[in-house]
């Protein structure tokens, strides 16, 4: 507890008085989940974002005891090579799945991709970039350069114009898989369920602008950036992975899938978490006092989340909060702060 809760006004840092002061030296260090610091110290291609988000599920790995119809379900798809639809409520631990798989058995950085509404295959295999090259060619032709060995006009420049996307990065060739979280997927398009169909099955694709050059290429291989950074060699246009990636899909629940793409996946439903579970994701992200400090909050979650739509991600900024903060008004502050998310507009 620090000495800011006997006053409800003390925590505030931004006063609303018109007068500049010194207020933002009191303020504490971020919640974990909100450290973007540690961009400073992410790792060759590495996503800063990601080291946030393995820091904070690196605990929950370690402290998350998964349901034996989870552990069956993942392990299950794990076993078959097959993508994982996980379905729940928000904040129910469904992208957090991902994250703990790939820390507990070694596969790397979580591949991300995050579906909006715009959303089609092409932006999670692969991305081509032709304006950037014609703009690169023109240039290099008023400087009489062109046509040099790789170069923006020659072919063996292409590879340079290309980045893979999420999906398409965890196809490439690999011994181990790769973890792959295509979230929010019922945020699509209609047609992107029935899209994403070949490709999970077949486990490859094409890169048609590659295909067009290969046999120009040194070896038929370009080179091409991944979506977290490194660069790869595409052999005669065609990626095609040897270990298919565990792949999970999540879903809020807001739309019906496709059978077929039903049929490919297996489904792990996951129920509202109960108070063991809240309070150990609590205490993952924000150690033993805060959830033992929090327990009242997460009774009150709890029995809200009975007869209202309401996230976990919204009980944890509530603790962190009232705990770094300490006003007086601590009840009032975590109402203010979990507010339903199905209430009428």
């Amino acid at each position: 507890m620090t000495e800011s809760r006997t006053e409800s006004s003390e925590w505030l840092i931004y006063r609303g008085a018109g007068e500049p002061h010194d207020g933002m030296d009191r303020l504490p260090p971020p919640p974990p989940w909100r450290d973007f610091a540690s961009r400073e110290t992410a790792g060759p291609g590495a996503d800063g974002s990601q080291n946030r988000r393995l820091g904070a599920h690196r605990h929950l790995a370690e402290l998350h005891r998964p349901g034996a119809e989870e552990l069956e379900m993942i392990n299950a798809a794990l076993y078959l090579r097959r993508p994982l639809l996980v379905t729940g409520s928000p904040g129910a631990g469904k992208s957090t799945l991902a994250h703990s798989v790939a820390y507990e058995l070694g596969l790397g950085n979580v591949l991300k991709w995050s579906v909006v509404s715009r959303s089609t295959l092409q932006d999670g295999l692969y991305h081509y970039d032709a304006i950037a090259r014609l703009q690169d060619v023109q240039i290099a032709a008023q400087g009489g350069f062109g046509s040099a060995p790789g170069s923006p006009g020659a072919v063996e420049g292409i590879g340079s114009y290309i980045r893979l996307g999420p999906l398409g990065t965890a196809l490439l060739p690999s011994d181990a898989p790769r973890v792959l979280l295509i979230d929010e997927l019922d945020k699509s398009d209609i047609d992107l369920p029935n899209d994403l169909l070949n490709v999970l099955e077949e486990g490859e694709f094409a890169i048609p602008e590659l295909e067009r050059v290969a046999d120009r290429l040194p070896d038929g291989e370009a080179e091409v950036l991944t979506a977290d950074g490194a660069k790869v060699r595409v052999r005669d246009g065609r990626v095609r992975c040897r270990a298919f990636p565990f792949v999970v899909l999540t879903s809020n629940g807001e739309r019906d899938f496709p059978a077929p793409l039903m049929r490919r996946c297996i489904h792990l439903e996951l129920g509202r978490p109960d108070h063991k579970r809240l309070a150990t994701f609590v205490r993952a992200h924000l150690g033993d006092e805060a959830a033992r400090r929090g327990d009242d909050l997460i009774t009150h979650f709890l029995e809200r989340s009975r007869s209202e739509l309401l996230a976990t991600d919204q009980l944890l900024n509530a603790i962190y909060l009232t705990d770094a903060a300490a006003p007086t008004s601590r009840d009032r502050l975590a109402d203010l702060l979990i507010q339903r998310l199905d209430r009428p507009r």
